[in-house]
């Protein structure tokens, strides 16, 4: 099969694909059919996998004004489009744009800071068989004097579809402007279960008794380890656009999980 003319005016497009082989072999029938662009020449990257690849793909082009059209060729696809190769260029231009905005992590261990951001969530997670001993304060004030748990995650709306749910926290609609913040498998207080946080808060975990309780935080997939604290808000300057087909956009997902058995 050769590749489709490119009509004047359509979006010159990248593909990439994680390792799986149904994200291989449909690489290679994109190409096929639309042709090879590398990503720094394209208006639009096509991310072939499923979630942890799109978020892959979110990180790599922070910065770079691209659009993203993911196309489920993975596990879970939830922030992906479904797989169809004809009327890629029909698609594109009737999808709708969604703008995420990550979460910005600053780790602090040992007088030493690491930033990391996050699409879906920052969580912190005990190292050994001891609980963690988390110390939560929001802007500036401290809300929770002693969480003992497994961690605490704060999520992004798109993120609160993911781990934060298997941790039973809220699903947040896209609109709803707030962050969840929920613990998990909370030990004391038994009965807390999170808050929902406006998008602007300014979160601060502090990690207590680290000698014997040892934390790591996690931002998507940035690991710090041995944290003595963590400062957490919503970066409103790094913007990434997400393109969906309407007829199964990313709200009506978001929104649709709230009903699922």
């Amino acid at each position: 099969m050769t590749a489709t003319h490119r009509a004047k005016g359509t979006p010159r497009v990248a593909f990439t694909a994680s390792d799986a082989e149904a994200a291989q072999l449909a690489l290679t029938e994109l190409h096929q059919i639309y042709g090879a662009v590398e990503p720094e020449l394209a208006d639009v990257v096509v991310p072939l996998g499923g979630d942890g690849f799109m978020l892959e793909t979110l990180h790599r082009f922070v910065g770079s004004g691209k659009p993203i059209f993911g196309m489920h060729r993975g596990s879970v696809g939830f922030l992906m489009n479904s797989y169809r190769p004809d009327g890629l260029y029909e698609r594109l231009a009737g999808a709708q744009p969604v703008e995420l905005h990550p979460l910005e992590m600053t780790a602090r261990r040992n007088g030493v800071s690491q930033r990391a951001i996050a699409f879906n969530e920052v969580s912190l997670l005990r190292e050994t068989r001891q609980a963690a001993k988390l110390r939560v304060s929001v802007d500036g004030i401290v809300r929770l004097d002693e969480l003992m748990a497994d961690g605490i995650l704060l999520a992004t709306p798109v993120g609160s579809t993911a781990y934060n749910l298997s941790a039973h926290g809220p699903i947040v609609p896209l609109g709803a402007g707030v962050l969840a913040l929920t613990p998990i498998s909370a030990f004391r207080p038994r009965r807390w279960r999170g808050a929902l946080l406006p998008h602007g808060a300014q979160v601060r975990i502090d990690a207590l008794e680290t000698d014997k309780r040892p934390v790591s935080a996690v931002a998507d997939f940035t690991e710090a380890r041995d944290v003595v604290a963590v400062d957490i808000h919503e970066n409103r300057d790094i913007a990434m656009t997400v393109l969906f087909d309407r007829e199964f956009n990313l709200e009506e997902r978001v929104f649709k999980e709230q009903f699922l058995s």
